[in-house]
């Protein structure tokens, strides 16, 4: 074992510098603490990944996030099993796609610039609490810091050292890129493709960027039992992939929020946080349950948890939890409705389908919640009313279909 240098502290150490990592620290840095940011890799890196921020980031992203963007989605072109798709198109913006290594970097070199100092390609091997605050070790050196956030994805190290015991829901997903060059987009200029039906439980998705195309297959619900067969199918059926040689994908996990691994009293920990630690982005499992979104909520929890680390240190009255109780207000019960739509989706994925020219008002108001216009929970309000009258059909088909 090598001979470690003398210990280094810190006001705060970041473990992973996604986006949820590289927001925290920069909120952090911005208020004159010390922060150390470390992180496995050497940015910018590639990262296969579909890429998509909902232009509901808009609200709490500075505009100069947009030098990175890729391509600027209005509408989407769905489809079941490859046929018969179906275009929704809007006026405005509901998502934006990036590249990670693009995207990462320019948060990292953001956190740089406001003073985060940080350790490129020294993974964090070690983590332990101590009284007044918590040890991390690498190979290169060993930290203290008065608060240690771990923003290192699904298989944290930082939740399996010092949340022992945290239940977990992991799904898998598989994704691949097509560098296709100038060529026309496809599904088409400002459109992205999903395919509820791809799937037993999930969905397949074709997301633009500026000279690729993202290509993906996830299930969100029970896991893939073959993943890279439902992917070569999927490939297959669309026949807009037909004129390109697509690559081999690459499978990881998609950490999803889980009903069942939350408490609901409100008095109970949601186990973000351990002492001196806290966990967010993928770390935390902040994916949303219906269309596996990941990348706003990493942005939004490394923000609530710069917010809380600097209430306590201002005000000893304040304590780290109220991280806990701020994404337990403002993203699980948004998840928890989009958890009810997911089951209702995915259980019935042509009957939705087929209900979706009927109920475009319903899309587009989806839309809005994309954009931050609308809660998932103002939505199923005003979904539901909109389809009561034809409630009890619904769930006959329903019934008849499964």
């Amino acid at each position: 074992m090598p001979i470690l240098p003398d210990v280094k502290a810190y006001d705060a150490l970041v473990v992973g510098m996604g986006p949820a990592g590289a927001t925290t620290a920069s909120q952090l840095s911005r208020a004159g603490l010390s922060v150390l940011g470390l992180d496995k890799a050497i940015h910018p890196r590639y990262k296969v990944c579909g890429g998509g921020l909902s232009a509901r980031i808009d609200r709490i992203l500075e505009d100069d996030y947009k030098s990175v963007v890729e391509h600027i989605i209005y509408g989407i072109q769905f489809s079941y099993r490859g046929a018969d798709p179906f275009f929704l198109d809007s006026s405005s913006p509901i998502a934006y796609m990036v590249m990670r290594d693009r995207f990462d970097h320019f948060l990292v070199e953001k956190a740089r610039r406001v003073g985060t100092e940080v350790h490129e390609d020294e993974p964090m091997t070690s983590c332990r609490q101590l009284p007044d605050g918590i040890e991390v070790t690498t190979d290169r050196g060993r930290y203290l810091a008065k608060v240690l956030i771990g923003a290192d994805g699904a298989n944290s190290l930082v939740a399996q050292q010092l949340f022992p015991g945290r239940r977990s829901r992991r799904m898998a997903t598989l994704e691949s890129e097509i560098p296709i060059g100038p060529a026309p987009h496809y599904p088409g200029t400002g459109r992205a493709l999903i395919d509820i039906g791809a799937t037993p439980a999930g969905y397949a998705w074709i997301f633009p960027k500026q000279e690729r195309l993202s290509i993906g297959v996830g299930d969100l619900r029970g896991g893939l039992a073959s993943p890279k067969k439902i992917f070569d199918q999927f490939v297959r059926d669309e026949k807009g992939l037909a004129p390109w040689k697509i690559p081999p994908p690459v499978g990881h996990p998609l950490p999803l929020f889980s009903e069942h691994s939350v408490a609901k009293d409100n008095r109970e920990s949601i186990e973000l946080v351990s002492g001196r630690a806290l966990l967010v982005g993928d770390a935390a499992h902040l994916v949303d349950p219906l269309f596996g979104e990941g990348i706003y909520y990493a942005v939004r929890s490394g923000q609530l948890a710069a917010e809380s680390i600097l209430n306590q240190l201002n005000d000893q009255q304040r304590s780290l939890v109220d991280y806990e109780g701020a994404v337990r207000r403002e993203i699980y019960e948004e998840f928890r409705v989009a958890a009810r739509m997911a089951s209702l989706v995915y259980s019935y994925p042509y009957l939705c389908y087929r209900l979706l020219p009927r109920y475009q008002h319903i899309v587009m108001l989806y839309y809005d919640v994309l954009r931050g216009r609308e809660t998932y929970q103002t939505f199923y309000v005003r979904a539901k009313s909109v389809v009561k009258s034809s409630f009890k059909d619904l769930l006959l088909e329903a019934v008849s279909l499964r």
